[in-house]
Order: C-alpha cells, then structure tokens, then sequence
C-alpha cells in the first residue's frame, strides 16, 4: 500500500467551511480513481493545521490520479483557501 501524508497551510481566515466541503466533495471525486482506498482530512486536537492522509493501492495508482483533470481543477478550486501551499510526505507501508 501507498500513502501519502500531506501537511496543509494554515486555511484563510472565514475559509474553514468552505475547505471541509472541498475536501469533501474532492473525496467522492478520487473515490472513482482505480487504486484508491481511502483519504481522511484530521484536525489536530491543540493548535496546528490540518492533515490528511490518503491511501491508494500503490505508488502508480495515486499518480495517475495526482495527474488527472479532476486533480488539477480540485487544485484550482482549493489553493485560493490557503494562506500557503501543502506539503506532501510519499510513503511505503511496510507493515501493517
């Protein structure tokens, strides 16, 4: 299995809302991608930024995914919340 951890930017103030709907609506989208398992959008229990993680079948399958249409235009739709831009950590699952 492939992850991918991926620190957002702090979300522009009165942008909260309109980034969980994104993140939301963006899930059913990648839903659709071969390979996808899953993504889950956390919120730490203290001060800091939001996380998520995203989980597909392998490496190959979450890039054909990152470099699809519907990516680029979530892209597009969501940078503007940011006051920033995410970080992305790729990941190997080894066991588990």
């Amino acid at each position: 299995m492939f992850v991918v951890i991926i620190n957002f930017p702090p979300i522009k103030e009165g942008q909260d809302a309109a980034f969980r709907e994104w993140f939301a609506e963006t899930n059913k989208t990648f839903a659709s991608h071969k390979g996808f398992i899953g993504r889950r959008l956390l919120k730490p229990r203290k001060e800091g930024n939001y996380v998520a993680i995203v989980e597909h079948e392998n490496y190959e399958t979450f890039m054909a995914m990152h470099d699809s249409p519907g990516h680029a235009e979530a892209g597009k739709q969501v940078f503007p919340l940011f006051d920033g831009v995410p970080t992305p950590n790729f990941c190997d699952v080894i066991i588990g």
